[in-house]
Order: C-alpha cells, then structure tokens, then sequence
C-alpha cells in the first residue's frame, strides 16, 4: 500500500473507538474495533486497570474447562485434557511481556500467497451491540461471497434464530467472539477504556465459556477467537493456543468499529492486499458496513482477488 494511502486509512481508524457499546459495570463491556495497523508497527500498550487476582490451583472453582474436549483439527493434543487448575498453575505467575495485537501464535494474515482475502465480522453483544445487519448477510449470500463470523455468546442468545441460519450456511464459519467481549489480559489491562480479563482464570473463562455454548450448538468446538478489541497479551494469546484454538487478529480494520461512512470502508477494504484478513462488523445494520463491502467486493473481484473462510485457507 502506499504511504499515502496507508497514512490515510490509519487516520480514518484512528477517529473511530468503539464498535459495541460497553454493557455496564459487569466488566466485559463490548469494545471497540482495533485500528488499522500499518504493517511492521509495534503492539499498542495501555496501562494497566486493575491487579491480577489469579485464582489458586486448589480452588474448587478451577475445574475443568468447558468444552476443552475434541479440540479443532490440527490444535495441540493437550488441549483434550488441559484444566482451568492447569493453566492457572502454569501461567499464574508468568509476567506478560507485550499488549496489542500480535503474540504468540496470532494469525494476523493468511499463510498462503496467493489472492485470497478473509473477511471476518464480529457481533460483540450487549445492550447497544445486539443488532444484526442483514443487508450485509444477504449482500454475501448474493453473491456466494464466503466469510468467517466472530459471535459473542450475548449476541448468539439475543439472536438465536439468526445464528441457527447462519451455523447451517456452508458459506459462513462460526467462530469464537467471547462470553463477555473482554479485551484479554492476565493482568487487568484495558484497551480504549473497556476493562479486560484480569488473570488466568477470567482469560480462560473468556474463551471457554463461549465456546462450550458454540460446541452445543454446532456439535464441534470452533477453531478460531478473537477477543473484545482484538487486544491480548502474550501470557493469553499462550493460553488461546493450550485451549485449542487460535487467535485470529487482522490485517486490515475494515469499518473502524462500526464507525465508518459506506465510502471510508470502500478505501479501507479495497486496500486489503493478497492473504489481508479484514475485520468488520454484522451488528450494526445503521453502520456503512454493509454499503461500503458491497462496493468494494466487486471491485476486489475484477481485480483477480477471491475470498476464503479462515478455515479453508489455515491448515
């Protein structure tokens, strides 16, 4: 991308914060859509909220982790056994060393090289992010366009009827958004203003308890998470990995939360390169999301791109 255009989308991202409103005090308020990272920039950082308060190995609350069982095709043999008491007692005293975007095994772009690009939308839940934009879903299905959809299960329980339409398209994957849309730390870090996860424990129950509702209802575990923000740290993104699932991050923020014009996602998008993984949002029908993809897909498309599921495109 050249630098002019770079800069421009960056300054775009910038203006825009949140792509879910915050649900309260419960701390898993929904967050805010990432900015668009130019490629090679450093992980974001924020201070930290508030202090770890990781929960003792022998606390009768540690047991097993919902849905840990039948890990994904291609996850780690030991995620079928792994335990909320075992990665507390494994990761309890690890010290993060880095907050942002990337970490150990994120996938922030797809491993192929060849014109593929992944469009991946959130819904992130709560009282202000419930809403489905079904001009964008049958804009793709107009047009056999594939897509992987990151669900929070306050969403999946606002929206059932939905989601079961959805779970039964071969076009879409389902994957995993978070029981409470919490950025995810171990530490109680926070990114623009949303409280995270604040130690091994809260982290795991992050991805475990939406994904044992996820594995009910689609009869598997999904592959793939994405916390509230996309912000983690490099102690959870380990966490992620040992539960059997990866970290999809993103190449390129496709809608600023939920907060751009129809005309600013038509730049953003079309800017995304061969292996780009795109973030957007499907809760926000108000949103330019929906106009702004059904521009820049055709012209993706004349240009020789196609588009792929996470899962068609990641061993």
């Amino acid at each position: 991308m050249p630098p002019s255009r770079r800069e421009l989308l960056a300054a775009l991202a910038g203006a825009a914060l949140t792509g879910c409103q915050a649900s309260g005090g419960d701390g898993g308020g929904a967050g805010a859509a990432a900015p668009v990272r130019p490629a090679g920039s450093a992980p974001a950082t924020t201070a930290p909220s508030a202090p770890a308060t990781a929960a003792a190995p022998g606390d009768p609350a540690a047991d097993a982790v919902p849905g840990s069982a039948d890990p994904p095709p291609g996850a780690a043999s030991r995620a079928e056994a792994v335990t909320r008491a075992d990665l507390v007692s494994r990761y309890g005293q690890a010290e993060p060393t880095s907050w942002g975007f990337d970490g150990p095994g994120v996938l922030s772009r797809l491993p192929s090289a060849d014109a593929a690009i992944a469009l991946t939308f959130d819904a992130c839940g709560g009282p202000q992010g419930n809403g489905y934009d079904e001009a964008l879903i049958g804009f793709l299905r107009d047009r056999a366009v594939p897509a992987t959809l990151f669900l929070n299960s306050r969403w999946i329980d606002a929206n059932l009827p939905v989601f079961r339409a959805l779970a039964a398209d071969p076009l879409f994957e389902i994957a995993n958004h978070g029981t409470r849309h919490c950025p995810l730390s171990v530490s109680g870090r926070s990114a623009y203003d949303i409280p995270g996860t604040r130690d091994v424990g809260e982290v795991v129950d992050e991805v475990t308890g939406n994904r044992a509702g996820l594995t009910e209802l689609l009869g598997r575990p999904p592959r793939f998470f994405r916390s509230g923000t996309a912000y983690l740290d490099d102690v959870a993104a380990r966490i992620v990995a040992d539960l059997g699932e990866r970290f999809a991050g993103f190449t390129v923020n496709g809608d600023g939360g939920a907060t751009f014009t129809a005309g600013q996602v038509h730049t953003a998008v079309t800017a995304a390169g061969p292996g780009a993984i795109v973030l957007a949002h499907m809760n926000h029908p108000a949103a330019g999301t929906a106009a702004g993809i059904a521009t820049a897909v055709p012209r993706l498309l004349d240009e020789g791109r196609r588009f792929v599921r996470l899962s068609d495109a990641v061993p």
